[in-house]
C-alpha cells in the first residue's frame, strides 16, 4: 500500500472489526509516520470522571466545571498512563503538536493547570492509547478494517461521546447500517 499520512484523521471501525478494543470505535490519529501511528479512541468513556482521576493522582480539582467530565479508554496500550487531547495546543512539558490548534500532552503540568482553571479551553482525557507499528495501520486499511476521514475536532470536543461514531460517518456521508461485513477488492 502506498505511504499515507493519517495524522489529524478519524479511523472509523468497520463492522467486521474483530478486536473488541476497537469494535464500533472512533479513533483520532495524533501522529502517523514511517515509524507507525498513535491515536486515541474518542467515543468510549469509562466509569471514571476527571474528579476521580484527579483524586487518584493527588491533584486538588479547584475548577469544578471539569469534575463530571468523563475519562476515556484511549486504547489498549499503556492503560495506566494519562493522555490529554486538548485545544488550543499551548506549551506544556510533554506535548505532541498534532495541528496548529490541537495538542496531545502526557505531562502532569497540564492536569495541574486544568485543576486551577488555567488549562486549555477544551480537553479529552484518556487512559491508554492506540498504537500501530510501522506499516501495521496501512495493512489494516488494506484489509478494510477501517474507514478514514479528515478529522473535524468539533466532533471530539462538542459532540456527546455516544454520537461521535455517527458524526464521523456523517462526514463521509455513509449510513453505517449499509456497510457490509465482507472484505473484498474490486
Amino acid at each position: 500500500m502506498q505511504s499515507v499520512n493519517l495524522t489529524h484523521h478519524f479511523l472509523i471501525a468497520m463492522p467486521n472489526m474483530a478486536d473488541p478494543n476497537f469494535a464500533r470505535t472512533l479513533t483520532y490519529i495524533c501522529e502517523h509516520n514511517e515509524q507507525g501511528a498513535l491515536g486515541l479512541v474518542v467515543n468510549r468513556p469509562i466509569e471514571m470522571t476527571l474528579e476521580g482521576l484527579f483524586d487518584q493522582v493527588d491533584i486538588a480539582l479547584n475548577d469544578r466545571k471539569w469534575a463530571d467530565l468523563p475519562v476515556y479508554f484511549g486504547g489498549p496500550v499503556q492503560v495506566d498512563r494519562g493522555f490529554v487531547l486538548h485545544r488550543p495546543s499551548g506549551s506544556w512539558q510533554s506535548t505532541l503538536t498534532v495541528t496548529d490548534e490541537i495538542g496531545l500532552t502526557t505531562s502532569k503540568d497540564i492536569l495541574e493547570a486544568v485543576a486551577q482553571g488555567r488549562g486549555p479551553k477544551q480537553i479529552l482525557v484518556s487512559l491508554g492509547y492506540a498504537g500501530w507499528a510501522a506499516g501495521q495501520l496501512e495493512q489494516e486499511l488494506g484489509q478494510n478494517a477501517w474507514l478514514t476521514v479528515p478529522a473535524d475536532v468539533d466532533v471530539v470536543f462538542d459532540v456527546p461521546p455516544e454520537r461521535r461514531f455517527q458524526a464521523a460517518m456523517d462526514l463521509l456521508g455513509i449510513d453505517p447500517t449499509r456497510l457490509s461485513d465482507d472484505v473484498g477488492h474490486a
